[in-house]
């Protein structure tokens, strides 16, 4: 058991008006909040893994208010993730895992309290048979919206493209919420631009009311002309020893300060994407299992980093914090969705 995770069956006075940086004096700490609906099997809906992510708390607020006199259509569990770095507008604070990387069926199996509190939040949903999973996110580059799946499910592909017909599937990184909830149930990650976007909000806010609505989820294939799905085939960071910028000229790596207008674009082979400066100072991108391909992807060729083959990046993004505390970019392939 873990001694991080506050279960509650219902709002905390204030909850719906406090901003996430104030949310620390409403919650001691990260929350599970249990709220009855005419369905009594629950929407689980988790926002805040990251602290600087904070459409998904807008939208539930917004969205509950609508709700503060009548029935939920379906009950809601709740999951209010890292208070403490919400109060200081960080994805995390220093010395504390990533909230999403430490649920259940990770690489790694530490024993931290983050870990078993995301085993415990986890053995709690199955206890109350939870009918889908969203887990709402932001980014920091210039992203369109979509939704993430990691299963190749029908059911899965219903859930996303009810958010919109981009959907990415992936299997990399792994102790992530949407995965490990996948074993439970239908489950989804959203995507929605920016954070303080009133139009992330508003998708957030219509997409989580439609979910709450919904009597089941299909289980026949999504019509192909509603869905653009894509796979991630790799994930690209950056060595901690390498200096990047995107506006240092003496950097190792100094990237094209646009980097991040060629999300979800199809970027051809031979593409710059930086000024090498300091020999053998390259990005490390790693397949879906995990294992180094660097060389299928990235070249130096007379002091610039290109691409050596075409690929689609996405979540590019030019916050070098980010860059350090996550990765600079994932890439992926078109792929047929299953019959």
């Amino acid at each position: 058991m873990s001694d991080l995770l506050n279960s509650l069956e219902q709002l905390p006075e204030g909850f719906l008006e406090c901003s996430a940086r104030d949310l620390w004096q409403y919650l001691p700490g990260p929350s599970l909040i249990h709220l009855p609906g005419r369905r009594p099997e629950p929407l689980f809906v988790s926002v805040l893994l990251h602290g600087n992510e904070d459409t998904g708390l807008l939208a539930i607020q917004q969205l509950l208010k609508q709700y503060k006199d009548k029935e939920l259509p379906r009950a809601l569990s709740l999951f209010v993730g890292n208070v403490a770095a919400a109060r200081h507008g960080l994805r995390r604070l220093d010395g504390q895992p990533d909230y999403n990387r430490v649920w259940p069926g990770g690489d790694t199996h530490e024993d931290t309290p983050e870990h078993r509190m995301m085993a415990q939040l986890v053995d709690e949903m199955r206890g109350r048979n939870v009918f889908a999973s969203v887990d709402v996110h932001n980014n920091t580059g210039l992203n369109p919206h979509y939704a993430c799946v990691n299963k190749l499910d029908h059911q899965f592909l219903q859930l996303a493209t009810l958010f919109g017909r981009t959907v990415v599937y992936f299997i990399r990184p792994s102790g992530v919420q949407s995965m490990a909830m996948a074993e439970l149930c239908p489950a989804t990650t959203l995507e929605c631009g920016k954070p303080h976007q009133p139009n992330g909000v508003e998708h957030a806010i219509t997409y989580l009311d439609a979910c709450l609505h919904l009597s089941s989820i299909p289980d026949n294939p999504v019509a192909e002309h509603d869905l653009d799905l894509f796979h991630t085939v790799a994930q690209v960071t950056l060595p901690e020893e390498t200096h990047f910028s995107f506006s240092d000229d003496a950097a190792d790596l100094r990237f094209n300060e646009d980097l991040d207008h060629m999300n979800f674009r199809e970027i051809p082979a031979g593409t710059e994407w930086a000024a090498v400066n300091k020999s053998g100072s390259c990005p490390v991108a790693r397949d879906e299992n995990g294992q180094i391909v660097t060389p299928e992807y990235f070249d130096i060729n007379d002091g610039y980093l290109i691409l050596r083959r075409p690929v689609m990046p996405s979540m590019l993004t030019l916050d070098e914090q980010v860059v350090r505390q996550d990765c600079l970019c994932y890439l992926m392939e078109r792929m047929q969705p299953p019959a």
